[in-house]
């Protein structure tokens, strides 16, 4: 296959300066790594909060993107995963030391030596990745290569904040109608599940959005659910939503905190916290969510709203200005 030695990348130099279009050379894949022709990116909060300095960046210069999909052209040596030409998906986590107690212990998302793709490792904002086979994906046939992007973080980490709360929950509440929840409200109305969506209370496009995909009311964040949750799951970066949240969920319950960032979270009385009710944080995923989450019987639609890779900047503002509706993904 005729692979070009220089790509473009949007490149970040420091945090809060516009990503630089840059020509850069073609990465060679190492050991366990592949060479992938970057087909589709989606853009995550996380590249946002990323982009904006609220993680504070470990490596710059720096490529973003961790929702990859693409066409396998090149391997390193020991790279027995993936063949030439085969679709593959690239998700957040991308390497871990498969030593540590958190490794062998069935939590590899919680390793403190991981790796993570378009923060750690650069991404997918650019013509091509190298990435650790280990921990790439294998497309399946049902979706291409825009509809599978918003998948491999939106996709995956809303699931495993879902399986955290699923078996014993019908009255699910999701607070942040963006990327992930409107793909795992797609999975849940699947499962029979009632979702209660929750929005800033002036986003009624957003509470329109959650509607016609199935939810069974949907309001703004300030306003109390008709019945009782069993379970709530935050998306947005709110804090100040724990507290409300666990106002609407009944004894017993879960509220599940899905981002990788959160701003500070008020004070608020025991009397909200007592009667059983847990808060539990989402961090990461493992392969083993990537696995079931493919695996899943229905066929998840996410909406995209696709723009050019050169204009991942416009993306990024589009994000936090809360322009979209669904998923932002960037074409090569």
């Amino acid at each position: 296959m005729n692979i070009p030695s220089k790509m473009t990348a949007m490149v970040m130099e420091e945090p809060k300066r516009q990503l630089k279009e840059m020509k850069i050379a073609i990465p060679a894949p190492k050991e366990n790594q592949i060479l992938i022709k970057v087909e589709a990116c989606a853009v995550c909060r996380t590249d946002l909060h990323i982009f904006d300095g609220e993680l504070s960046p470990v490596k710059l210069p720096l490529i973003l993107g961790h929702e990859i999909t693409g066409t396998v052209v090149a391997k390193g040596e020991k790279t027995e995963n993936f063949t030439i030409g085969q679709r593959v998906g690239v998700p957040w986590l991308g390497y871990t030391c498969q030593n540590c107690y958190y490794c062998k212990n069935g939590a590899e998302n919680l390793c403190d030596k991981a790796g993570f793709t378009g923060y750690t490792i650069d991404g997918g904002f650019a013509e091509y990745t190298v990435a650790d086979q280990r921990f790439c994906i294998k497309l399946p046939d049902k979706y291409d290569f825009i509809s599978a992007a918003p998948l491999l973080c939106a996709g995956l980490i809303g699931y495993r904040s879902y399986r955290v709360v699923k078996d014993g929950a019908v009255n699910i509440g999701i607070y942040g109608f963006g990327a992930a929840a409107h793909i795992l409200t797609q999975i849940a109305v699947f499962e029979k599940k009632k979702i209660f969506a929750f929005t800033r209370k002036e986003d009624i496009k957003s509470q329109k959005f959650a509607l016609e995909l199935g939810a069974v009311w949907s309001s703004g964040s300030n306003q109390k659910p008709p019945e009782l949750l069993d379970a709530a799951i935050i998306f947005a970066p709110a804090g100040e939503l724990i507290p409300i949240a666990l106002e609407n969920v009944r004894k017993g319950g879960f509220v599940v905190c899905g981002g990788i960032h959160m701003s500070d979270i008020p004070s608020f009385p025991y009397k909200l916290l007592w009667g059983e009710r847990t808060i539990k944080s989402i961090a990461n995923l493992t392969r083993k969510d990537g696995e079931e989450f493919f695996s899943l019987p229905c066929i998840i639609k996410p909406k995209v709203n696709i723009l050019p890779l050169t204009q991942a900047n416009i993306a990024l503002d589009m994000l936090r200005e809360g322009k979209i509706e669904g998923a932002i993904v960037l074409k090569t």
